[in-house]
């Protein structure tokens, strides 16, 4: 069965600016988000990150780190949970946990997937969420796809207010230490300037 996108989620950030803006979900990880995060520092670019609950427990230091360099965060539930595949009592629950760690309005849903019902009770909520998808997507978690082919791939598509996703988590970490750097200096190259989400 083809499921249909909610209405109101943000795939891109509509810019007059020179801007793109980076994401990375899954983390905080011991390793690749320190190494994010140095890259970043290295060339002056801010980022958000859609962190995930259980992680920012296990990690508070490199989660305090990520504020403290003027970074954003989001929220990526409690558990990675897929919402097309989890009953919405448990998966509202688990956003709910995440929240109570990661202190953000926004809003990214595992592997994409997030039904009508759920959207409608992030974003009619309490304290709204805002949704946020993507327009490019690195495919740094797909091992089929050569580093040379994310690279070419995020130099050909990116342009001004497009919302780009990596991962910095333990599986896509071998693979971000070959393309974050030189997508950057290309990207930088031909004067895009990297911004947090507002």
């Amino acid at each position: 069965m083809r499921r249909m996108y909610p209405r109101g989620l943000v795939w891109e950030q509509p810019t007059r600016e020179k801007v793109v803006y980076l994401t990375f979900d899954d983390g905080p990880h011991p390793e690749a988000t320190p190494y994010v995060l140095d890259v970043l520092q290295e060339f002056e670019a801010k980022a958000t990150f859609f962190c995930v609950g259980k992680n920012v427990q296990e990690h508070p230091d490199i989660y305090r780190r990520i504020l403290l360099e003027g970074h954003r965060t989001g929220n990526h539930t409690h558990h990675h949970l897929n919402g097309w595949k989890t009953d919405d009592h448990t998966w509202l629950g688990d956003v709910q946990e995440a929240a109570r760690w990661i202190d953000s309005d926004l809003f990214r849903p595992p592997y994409g997937r997030i039904t009508p019902f759920q959207a409608k009770l992030l974003q009619e909520g309490e304290r709204p969420f805002r949704i946020i998808m993507w327009s490019l997507l690195s495919a740094d978690f797909d091992a089929r796809v050569p580093a040379e082919k994310s690279l070419h791939y995020l130099k050909k598509h990116s342009r001004s207010g497009s919302v780009i996703v990596f991962h910095d988590s333990k599986k896509t970490y071998p693979k971000i230490v070959k393309i974050l750097k030189p997508a950057l200096e290309e990207l930088k190259r031909k004067g895009f300037v990297f911004k947090t989400i507002e």
